[in-house]
Protein backbone atom coordinates (compact mmCIF):
# COMPACT_ATOMS: atom_id res chain seq x y z
CA UNK A 1 0.00 0.00 0.00
CA UNK A 2 1.24 3.47 -0.86
CA UNK A 3 0.84 5.59 2.31
CA UNK A 4 0.59 8.70 0.16
CA UNK A 5 -2.59 7.30 -1.38
CA UNK A 6 -4.37 6.96 1.98
CA UNK A 7 -6.40 10.11 2.65
CA UNK A 8 -5.73 11.89 5.90
CA UNK A 9 -8.66 12.58 8.25
CA UNK A 10 -10.56 15.75 7.46
CA UNK A 11 -12.60 17.88 9.77
CA UNK A 12 -16.06 18.67 8.50
CA UNK A 13 -19.75 18.34 9.16
CA UNK A 14 -19.78 14.99 7.33
CA UNK A 15 -16.52 13.67 8.72
CA UNK A 16 -16.86 9.90 9.20
CA UNK A 17 -19.50 9.45 6.47
CA UNK A 18 -18.48 7.00 3.74
CA UNK A 19 -20.03 7.59 0.32
CA UNK A 20 -19.87 5.05 -2.50
CA UNK A 21 -20.06 7.04 -5.71
CA UNK A 22 -21.19 5.10 -8.79
CA UNK A 23 -21.95 8.25 -10.76
CA UNK A 24 -20.36 9.74 -13.82
CA UNK A 25 -20.60 12.84 -16.02
CA UNK A 26 -21.80 15.82 -13.93
CA UNK A 27 -25.05 15.59 -11.91
CA UNK A 28 -23.92 12.73 -9.67
CA UNK A 29 -20.28 13.79 -9.39
CA UNK A 30 -21.39 17.29 -8.40
CA UNK A 31 -23.59 15.84 -5.64
CA UNK A 32 -20.81 13.67 -4.25
CA UNK A 33 -18.27 16.50 -4.51
CA UNK A 34 -20.54 18.64 -2.33
CA UNK A 35 -20.52 15.85 0.27
CA UNK A 36 -16.76 15.49 -0.03
CA UNK A 37 -16.27 19.24 0.44
CA UNK A 38 -18.07 18.92 3.76
CA UNK A 39 -15.74 16.18 4.95
CA UNK A 40 -17.31 12.93 3.73
CA UNK A 41 -15.02 10.23 2.40
CA UNK A 42 -16.11 9.65 -1.20
CA UNK A 43 -14.94 6.53 -3.02
CA UNK A 44 -15.61 6.95 -6.73
CA UNK A 45 -16.07 3.53 -8.35
CA UNK A 46 -15.26 3.83 -12.04
CA UNK A 47 -15.39 1.33 -14.89
CA UNK A 48 -11.95 0.26 -16.15
CA UNK A 49 -12.06 2.92 -18.88
CA UNK A 50 -13.12 5.59 -16.39
CA UNK A 51 -15.86 8.19 -16.03
CA UNK A 52 -16.67 9.39 -19.57
CA UNK A 53 -16.10 13.00 -18.55
CA UNK A 54 -12.37 12.18 -18.34
CA UNK A 55 -12.47 12.32 -22.16
CA UNK A 56 -14.63 15.43 -22.51
CA UNK A 57 -12.63 18.22 -24.07
CA UNK A 58 -10.85 20.25 -25.18
CA UNK A 59 -9.54 21.81 -23.14
CA UNK A 60 -7.16 19.16 -21.84
CA UNK A 61 -4.16 20.07 -19.69
CA UNK A 62 -0.81 18.53 -18.80
CA UNK A 63 1.23 15.77 -20.40
CA UNK A 64 -1.48 13.24 -19.51
CA UNK A 65 -4.14 15.35 -21.30
CA UNK A 66 -6.45 15.70 -18.32
CA UNK A 67 -9.95 16.98 -18.97
CA UNK A 68 -10.73 20.28 -17.28
CA UNK A 69 -14.37 19.13 -17.26
CA UNK A 70 -13.47 16.18 -15.02
CA UNK A 71 -11.41 18.47 -12.79
CA UNK A 72 -14.48 20.65 -12.18
CA UNK A 73 -16.54 18.07 -10.28
CA UNK A 74 -14.31 15.44 -8.68
CA UNK A 75 -12.12 17.08 -6.06
CA UNK A 76 -11.67 15.44 -2.64
CA UNK A 77 -12.48 11.93 -3.91
CA UNK A 78 -10.71 8.59 -4.21
CA UNK A 79 -10.87 6.65 -7.48
CA UNK A 80 -11.08 2.87 -7.68
CA UNK A 81 -11.83 0.81 -10.77
CA UNK A 82 -14.17 -2.16 -10.93
CA UNK A 83 -15.89 -3.97 -13.78
CA UNK A 84 -19.42 -4.42 -12.48
CA UNK A 85 -20.15 -6.95 -15.23
CA UNK A 86 -17.83 -9.42 -13.52
CA UNK A 87 -18.13 -11.38 -10.28
CA UNK A 88 -14.93 -9.80 -9.00
CA UNK A 89 -16.32 -6.30 -9.58
CA UNK A 90 -19.69 -6.97 -7.98
CA UNK A 91 -18.08 -8.72 -5.01
CA UNK A 92 -15.89 -5.68 -4.45
CA UNK A 93 -18.89 -3.35 -4.67
CA UNK A 94 -20.87 -5.53 -2.24
CA UNK A 95 -18.05 -5.33 0.30
CA UNK A 96 -17.89 -1.56 -0.10
CA UNK A 97 -21.66 -1.11 0.23
CA UNK A 98 -21.65 -3.20 3.41
CA UNK A 99 -19.51 -0.62 5.23
CA UNK A 100 -20.84 2.54 3.56
CA UNK A 101 -23.28 5.15 4.79
CA UNK A 102 -24.40 6.37 1.37
CA UNK A 103 -24.62 4.96 -2.15
CA UNK A 104 -25.14 7.38 -5.05
CA UNK A 105 -25.91 6.22 -8.59
CA UNK A 106 -27.11 7.78 -11.82
CA UNK A 107 -27.63 4.75 -14.02
CA UNK A 108 -30.77 4.63 -16.11
CA UNK A 109 -33.64 3.33 -13.93
CA UNK A 110 -33.35 -0.43 -13.48
CA UNK A 111 -29.68 -0.78 -14.42
CA UNK A 112 -28.40 -1.10 -10.84
CA UNK A 113 -30.90 -3.90 -10.20
CA UNK A 114 -29.80 -5.69 -13.36
CA UNK A 115 -26.23 -5.53 -12.07
CA UNK A 116 -27.40 -7.50 -9.03
CA UNK A 117 -28.10 -4.68 -6.61
CA UNK A 118 -31.84 -4.26 -6.37
CA UNK A 119 -33.34 -2.67 -3.28
CA UNK A 120 -33.71 -6.02 -1.50
CA UNK A 121 -30.04 -6.86 -2.02
CA UNK A 122 -28.90 -3.41 -0.92
CA UNK A 123 -30.95 -3.64 2.30
CA UNK A 124 -29.58 -7.12 2.98
CA UNK A 125 -26.03 -5.86 2.58
CA UNK A 126 -26.59 -2.75 4.67
CA UNK A 127 -30.01 -2.14 6.28
CA UNK A 128 -29.23 1.47 7.22
CA UNK A 129 -27.80 2.53 3.88
CA UNK A 130 -28.92 5.82 2.35
CA UNK A 131 -29.36 5.31 -1.40
CA UNK A 132 -29.62 8.26 -3.77
CA UNK A 133 -30.73 7.63 -7.35
CA UNK A 134 -30.42 10.36 -9.95
CA UNK A 135 -32.05 10.11 -13.37
CA UNK A 136 -32.96 12.19 -16.37
CA UNK A 137 -36.76 12.20 -16.27
CA UNK A 138 -37.58 10.39 -13.02
CA UNK A 139 -37.44 6.76 -11.91
CA UNK A 140 -41.03 6.00 -12.95
CA UNK A 141 -43.71 7.39 -15.25
CA UNK A 142 -44.17 6.94 -19.01
CA UNK A 143 -40.78 8.40 -19.98
CA UNK A 144 -38.58 7.11 -17.17
CA UNK A 145 -36.30 5.20 -19.54
CA UNK A 146 -35.30 8.23 -21.59
CA UNK A 147 -31.60 9.09 -21.29
CA UNK A 148 -31.17 12.43 -19.60
CA UNK A 149 -28.68 14.96 -20.90
CA UNK A 150 -28.59 18.52 -19.67
CA UNK A 151 -29.46 20.41 -22.84
CA UNK A 152 -32.25 17.98 -23.75
CA UNK A 153 -33.83 18.54 -20.34
CA UNK A 154 -33.34 22.30 -20.43
CA UNK A 155 -35.52 22.22 -23.52
CA UNK A 156 -38.03 19.62 -22.35
CA UNK A 157 -38.49 21.26 -18.93
CA UNK A 158 -39.21 24.70 -20.35
CA UNK A 159 -36.07 26.53 -19.29
CA UNK A 160 -34.93 27.32 -22.84
CA UNK A 161 -38.35 28.80 -23.66
CA UNK A 162 -37.85 31.54 -21.05
CA UNK A 163 -34.13 32.10 -21.72
CA UNK A 164 -32.65 34.11 -24.58
CA UNK A 165 -33.27 37.41 -26.34
CA UNK A 166 -36.88 36.63 -27.34
CA UNK A 167 -39.32 33.78 -27.85
CA UNK A 168 -38.00 33.08 -31.35
CA UNK A 169 -34.55 32.21 -30.03
CA UNK A 170 -34.75 29.68 -27.16
CA UNK A 171 -31.35 29.53 -25.47
CA UNK A 172 -29.70 27.18 -23.02
CA UNK A 173 -28.07 28.47 -19.84
CA UNK A 174 -24.30 28.90 -20.12
CA UNK A 175 -23.55 26.06 -17.69
CA UNK A 176 -25.20 22.59 -17.46
CA UNK A 177 -27.73 23.94 -15.00
CA UNK A 178 -30.04 20.89 -15.06
CA UNK A 179 -27.11 18.67 -14.07
CA UNK A 180 -25.91 21.05 -11.38
CA UNK A 181 -29.36 21.53 -9.85
CA UNK A 182 -29.85 17.77 -9.78
CA UNK A 183 -26.54 17.35 -7.99
CA UNK A 184 -27.46 20.00 -5.43
CA UNK A 185 -30.89 18.47 -4.85
CA UNK A 186 -29.31 15.04 -4.52
CA UNK A 187 -26.80 16.24 -1.93
CA UNK A 188 -29.57 17.98 0.01
CA UNK A 189 -31.73 14.85 -0.01
CA UNK A 190 -28.81 12.68 1.10
CA UNK A 191 -28.04 14.90 4.08
CA UNK A 192 -31.72 14.95 5.08
CA UNK A 193 -31.89 11.15 4.83
CA UNK A 194 -28.69 10.77 6.86
CA UNK A 195 -30.19 12.98 9.54
CA UNK A 196 -33.29 10.79 9.65
CA UNK A 197 -31.28 7.56 9.81
CA UNK A 198 -28.99 8.88 12.54
CA UNK A 199 -31.85 10.08 14.74
CA UNK A 200 -33.57 6.66 14.50
CA UNK A 201 -30.92 4.18 15.69
CA UNK A 202 -33.17 1.19 15.02
CA UNK A 203 -34.77 2.54 11.88
CA UNK A 204 -34.18 1.52 8.28
CA UNK A 205 -32.10 3.24 5.66
CA UNK A 206 -33.69 5.53 3.10
CA UNK A 207 -33.87 5.77 -0.68
CA UNK A 208 -34.10 9.28 -2.13
CA UNK A 209 -34.55 10.12 -5.78
CA UNK A 210 -34.39 13.19 -7.95
CA UNK A 211 -33.94 13.96 -11.63
CA UNK A 212 -32.84 16.56 -14.14
CA UNK A 213 -36.49 17.16 -14.98
CA UNK A 214 -37.31 17.75 -11.31
CA UNK A 215 -34.31 20.04 -10.91
CA UNK A 216 -35.41 22.38 -13.68
CA UNK A 217 -39.15 22.35 -12.96
CA UNK A 218 -38.30 22.89 -9.29
CA UNK A 219 -36.69 26.27 -10.05
CA UNK A 220 -39.39 27.70 -12.30
CA UNK A 221 -40.31 29.89 -9.30
CA UNK A 222 -42.48 32.89 -10.27
CA UNK A 223 -42.36 31.83 -13.93
CA UNK A 224 -44.14 28.63 -12.93
CA UNK A 225 -46.88 30.38 -10.98
CA UNK A 226 -47.37 32.82 -13.84
CA UNK A 227 -48.74 29.78 -15.66
CA UNK A 228 -50.24 27.62 -12.90
CA UNK A 229 -51.99 30.48 -11.12
CA UNK A 230 -51.95 33.43 -13.50
CA UNK A 231 -52.74 31.52 -16.68
CA UNK A 232 -49.90 33.17 -18.63
CA UNK A 233 -47.30 31.18 -20.59
CA UNK A 234 -44.00 33.02 -20.04
CA UNK A 235 -41.62 33.66 -22.94
CA UNK A 236 -38.01 34.81 -23.12
CA UNK A 237 -37.49 38.54 -22.58
CA UNK A 238 -33.74 38.85 -22.77
CA UNK A 239 -32.22 40.59 -19.77
CA UNK A 240 -35.49 42.10 -18.59
CA UNK A 241 -37.40 41.00 -15.50
CA UNK A 242 -41.00 40.11 -16.43
CA UNK A 243 -42.53 41.66 -13.32
CA UNK A 244 -40.19 44.46 -12.17
CA UNK A 245 -38.95 47.61 -13.89
CA UNK A 246 -36.37 48.94 -14.18
CA UNK A 247 -34.54 45.67 -13.60
CA UNK A 248 -31.96 44.31 -16.01
CA UNK A 249 -29.01 45.28 -18.17
CA UNK A 250 -28.59 48.83 -19.40
CA UNK A 251 -25.87 50.59 -21.39
CA UNK A 252 -23.43 53.28 -20.35
CA UNK A 253 -21.07 54.96 -22.79
CA UNK A 254 -18.46 52.19 -22.53
CA UNK A 255 -20.34 49.06 -21.50
CA UNK A 256 -23.12 47.34 -19.62
CA UNK A 257 -24.56 48.29 -16.23
CA UNK A 258 -26.87 45.93 -14.35
CA UNK A 259 -29.54 47.72 -12.33
CA UNK A 260 -32.17 46.33 -9.95
CA UNK A 261 -34.93 48.63 -8.71
CA UNK A 262 -36.99 46.39 -6.45
CA UNK A 263 -39.28 48.84 -4.64
CA UNK A 264 -40.66 52.35 -4.79
CA UNK A 265 -38.13 53.88 -2.40
CA UNK A 266 -35.30 52.57 -4.57
CA UNK A 267 -37.07 53.90 -7.68
CA UNK A 268 -37.12 57.41 -6.22
CA UNK A 269 -33.41 57.24 -5.35
CA UNK A 270 -32.62 55.85 -8.79
CA UNK A 271 -34.63 58.51 -10.61
CA UNK A 272 -32.97 61.24 -8.57
CA UNK A 273 -29.49 59.88 -9.38
CA UNK A 274 -30.27 59.96 -13.10
CA UNK A 275 -32.21 63.22 -13.07
CA UNK A 276 -35.52 61.57 -14.02
CA UNK A 277 -38.94 62.57 -12.71
CA UNK A 278 -39.96 59.78 -10.29
CA UNK A 279 -43.54 61.07 -10.09
CA UNK A 280 -44.37 61.22 -13.78
CA UNK A 281 -47.63 59.30 -14.20
CA UNK A 282 -46.43 56.59 -16.58
CA UNK A 283 -43.53 55.64 -14.26
CA UNK A 284 -44.98 56.32 -10.80
CA UNK A 285 -45.52 52.70 -9.70
CA UNK A 286 -43.93 49.42 -10.64
CA UNK A 287 -47.12 48.42 -12.48
CA UNK A 288 -46.88 51.66 -14.47
CA UNK A 289 -43.22 51.13 -15.24
CA UNK A 290 -43.73 47.52 -16.41
CA UNK A 291 -46.56 48.75 -18.65
CA UNK A 292 -44.31 51.43 -20.19
CA UNK A 293 -41.08 49.45 -20.08
CA UNK A 294 -39.82 50.36 -23.58
CA UNK A 295 -40.18 54.10 -22.93
CA UNK A 296 -38.55 53.79 -19.52
CA UNK A 297 -35.58 51.82 -20.84
CA UNK A 298 -35.04 54.30 -23.66
CA UNK A 299 -34.89 57.19 -21.19
CA UNK A 300 -32.53 55.34 -18.85
CA UNK A 301 -30.15 54.31 -21.64
CA UNK A 302 -30.13 57.85 -23.00
CA UNK A 303 -28.98 59.22 -19.63
CA UNK A 304 -26.50 56.40 -18.93
CA UNK A 305 -24.91 56.94 -22.34
CA UNK A 306 -23.66 60.34 -21.20
CA UNK A 307 -20.96 58.80 -18.97
CA UNK A 308 -19.00 55.62 -18.44
CA UNK A 309 -19.68 52.49 -16.42
CA UNK A 310 -17.47 53.43 -13.47
CA UNK A 311 -19.15 56.79 -13.08
CA UNK A 312 -22.61 55.24 -12.92
CA UNK A 313 -21.62 52.42 -10.61
CA UNK A 314 -20.20 54.97 -8.15
CA UNK A 315 -23.26 57.20 -8.44
CA UNK A 316 -25.77 54.37 -8.05
CA UNK A 317 -23.90 52.85 -5.13
CA UNK A 318 -23.83 56.24 -3.40
CA UNK A 319 -27.59 56.50 -3.98
CA UNK A 320 -28.24 53.07 -2.48
CA UNK A 321 -29.35 51.52 -5.78
CA UNK A 322 -28.26 47.90 -6.42
CA UNK A 323 -26.03 47.90 -9.51
CA UNK A 324 -23.14 45.97 -10.96
CA UNK A 325 -21.01 45.22 -13.98
CA UNK A 326 -20.94 42.17 -16.24
CA UNK A 327 -17.69 40.32 -15.59
CA UNK A 328 -16.03 37.64 -17.65
CA UNK A 329 -14.64 34.61 -15.81
CA UNK A 330 -11.10 35.97 -15.77
CA UNK A 331 -12.39 39.01 -13.92
CA UNK A 332 -14.47 36.84 -11.56
CA UNK A 333 -11.57 34.59 -10.51
CA UNK A 334 -9.20 37.51 -10.03
CA UNK A 335 -11.77 39.48 -7.99
CA UNK A 336 -10.79 39.97 -4.35
CA UNK A 337 -14.37 39.37 -3.23
CA UNK A 338 -14.47 35.96 -4.95
CA UNK A 339 -11.26 34.90 -3.26
CA UNK A 340 -12.30 36.24 0.13
CA UNK A 341 -15.23 33.80 0.10
CA UNK A 342 -13.09 30.69 -0.44
CA UNK A 343 -14.46 30.32 -3.97
CA UNK A 344 -11.04 29.48 -5.37
CA UNK A 345 -9.06 26.62 -3.84
CA UNK A 346 -5.51 25.52 -4.50
CA UNK A 347 -4.67 21.84 -4.86
CA UNK A 348 -1.47 19.94 -5.61
CA UNK A 349 -2.14 17.67 -8.55
CA UNK A 350 0.36 14.83 -9.15
CA UNK A 351 0.52 15.57 -12.89
CA UNK A 352 -0.28 19.27 -13.10
CA UNK A 353 1.44 20.60 -9.99
CA UNK A 354 -0.30 23.36 -8.03
CA UNK A 355 -3.53 24.40 -9.71
CA UNK A 356 -6.57 26.43 -8.74
CA UNK A 357 -10.11 25.07 -8.87
CA UNK A 358 -13.49 26.74 -8.35
CA UNK A 359 -14.15 26.24 -4.64
CA UNK A 360 -17.12 25.09 -2.56
CA UNK A 361 -20.01 27.53 -2.08
CA UNK A 362 -20.60 26.75 1.62
CA UNK A 363 -18.81 28.12 4.66
CA UNK A 364 -19.43 26.81 8.17
CA UNK A 365 -18.72 28.76 11.36
CA UNK A 366 -16.89 31.31 9.21
CA UNK A 367 -13.88 29.03 8.98
CA UNK A 368 -10.98 30.01 6.78
CA UNK A 369 -11.60 26.97 4.62
CA UNK A 370 -14.96 26.93 2.87
CA UNK A 371 -16.85 23.73 3.44
CA UNK A 372 -14.80 23.13 6.63
CA UNK A 373 -12.16 20.86 5.07
CA UNK A 374 -8.74 21.76 6.34
CA UNK A 375 -7.25 21.03 2.91
CA UNK A 376 -8.62 20.10 -0.49
CA UNK A 377 -7.37 17.20 -2.58
CA UNK A 378 -7.14 17.21 -6.36
CA UNK A 379 -9.51 15.16 -8.51
CA UNK A 380 -8.03 11.63 -8.59
CA UNK A 381 -6.29 9.87 -11.41
CA UNK A 382 -8.17 6.86 -12.73
CA UNK A 383 -7.70 3.97 -10.29
CA UNK A 384 -5.35 6.00 -8.10
CA UNK A 385 -6.74 4.39 -4.94
CA UNK A 386 -7.30 0.84 -6.20
CA UNK A 387 -4.75 -0.61 -3.82
CA UNK A 388 -5.39 1.54 -0.75
CA UNK A 389 -9.18 1.18 -0.77
CA UNK A 390 -9.07 -2.57 -1.28
CA UNK A 391 -6.52 -2.94 1.50
CA UNK A 392 -8.71 -0.83 3.78
CA UNK A 393 -11.71 -3.01 2.96
CA UNK A 394 -9.79 -6.16 3.86
CA UNK A 395 -9.01 -4.61 7.24
CA UNK A 396 -12.72 -4.06 7.88
CA UNK A 397 -13.27 -7.84 7.62
CA UNK A 398 -17.03 -7.61 7.28
CA UNK A 399 -18.23 -10.71 5.41
CA UNK A 400 -21.11 -10.32 3.00
CA UNK A 401 -21.75 -13.97 2.10
CA UNK A 402 -24.69 -14.31 4.51
CA UNK A 403 -26.33 -11.24 3.04
CA UNK A 404 -25.97 -12.53 -0.48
Amino acid sequence: MNPASIPTPQSGLLDGVLVVDLTRALAGPHATMMLADLGARVVKVEPPNGDESRSWGPPFVGDEQISTYFLSCNRNKESVTADLKTDEGTDFLADLIAVADVLVENFRPGVLARLGFDDERLRALNPRLVVCSLSGFGHDGPEAQRPGYDQIVQGEAGLMSITGPDEAHPTKVGVPIADLLTGMNGAFAIVAALFDVRRNPRGPGRTVRTSLLAGVVGIHAYQGTRYTVGGETPVAQGNRHPSIAPYGMFHAADGAVQISVGNEATWRRFANALGLDAEVERFRTNRDRVGHRAELEAEINSVLGESNTEHWLRALTAAGVPAGRVRDLEQVYSWDQTRSQGLVVEVDHPDLGTVELPGPPIRVDDREYAGTRETHRPPPRLGEHDESVRAWLREQARPTAAAM
